[in-house]
């Protein structure tokens, strides 16, 4: 066949099929599908599995909450492209060691209504079953943090012992707090009891006290001011760190660049942020990853230094490999 032939041919098939395609039924009619991928973020730290957990989000009147006049943390969000009420990330965390697999708080369960108490769901979507978590480590007993330990009175996770330190258990737990608290925060003595329970009555509770090796390569790290006990996790194999911060951050356009600024929820602010100014501290110059509970979900970056503030950067896609 002559190159001529061969080239008439070619733009007659692609005449036919670009006739074709303009006379094709359009489907944009068709539904949106209204429903995200499941919540899960995999990354290898050293030789361990690391899987961020979705909770959901949740709407905060932060303007509100946020220790500083209204008008400045409206003002960061607007610069952040964010407005009040903020969507909230909340966030845990899953580590397989290779020999334990350690779950890193709960979530809210049916604590906080229909856009949080994702977790479950997550987890099993990310290819492991409750059953399977050996232990539980939380970072304090806010709602929630606690409120996927258990559903309808039941323990969801049959296999696994809950750990937290013992000021934290010994506040939250106490029926003599719970009855000399203000009747704004009694809500809260009363879901961190009825999540944290259950584990207790069973012989599933292990507190511990300040900094300890919980499981070879998972320490805690007191961080309190929060609450009581508020505590950190400092994940380490083979040379590579990660510290799991908890709440010690609710708001990252406001708190990098002002970390002094504290939240409604803090139950002692000012150690709060001391708690936030040494950790942050301490991670910028050590270069170690962190996750933050309630960053943009997977919650996972580094902190810069910046004069007296610091910027947050979030970890590259690229740099988070999987097991080869």
């Amino acid at each position: 066949m002559s190159s001529n032939i061969l080239t008439q041919a070619i733009r007659r098939a692609t005449i036919a099929a670009a006739v074709g395609l303009a006379a094709a039924p359009a489907f944009a009619g068709a539904p949106m599908a209204g429903s995200p991928a499941p919540g899960y973020y995999r990354f290898m730290l050293g030789n361990f599995e690391i899987t961020a957990l979705s909770d959901g989000t949740v709407d905060l009147p932060v303007d509100q909450l946020l220790h500083q006049p209204a008008e400045k943390t409206l003002a960061a969000l607007h610069a952040a492209f964010e407005k009040a009420p903020l969507q909230v990330s909340d966030n845990a965390y899953l580590i397989n060691t290779g020999k334990r697999l350690v779950l890193v708080d709960t979530g809210a369960g049916d604590l906080f209504g229909p856009t949080l108490g994702k977790l479950m769901r997550n987890l099993k979507a990310s290819g492991y079953q409750p059953g399977q978590v050996d232990d539980i480590f939380l970072t304090h007993m806010h709602p929630d943090h606690v409120g996927g330990l258990v559903r309808n009175h039941l323990i969801q996770f049959p296999n696994a012992v809950v750990h937290a330190d013992r000021a934290e258990g010994d506040w939250w737990l106490s029926q003599k707090h719970l009855d000399g608290a203000p009747d704004a925060s009694k809500g809260f003595f009363r879901d961190a009891m009825a999540s944290v329970q259950p584990y207790v009555k069973a012989g599933k509770f292990n507190a511990f006290d300040g900094a300890v090796e919980l499981v070879p390569g998972v320490k805690s790290y007191p961080s309190f001011g929060h609450t009581a006990g508020h505590t950190s996790y400092l994940i380490e194999s083979a040379g590579k760190k990660l510290l799991l911060m908890g709440d010690l951050i609710h708001v990252s356009a406001v708190q990098f660049d002002h970390p002094e600024v504290t939240i409604a929820f803090d139950s002692d602010p000012g150690e709060a942020a001391a708690a936030r100014a040494k950790v942050f501290g301490q991670m910028a110059r050590d270069r170690t990853l962190v996750a933050g509970a309630h960053l943009p979900f997977p919650g996972v970056g580094h902190l810069r230094v910046s004069g007296e503030d610091y910027q947050w950067v979030p970890i590259d896609y690229s740099r988070m490999p999987a097991r080869q």
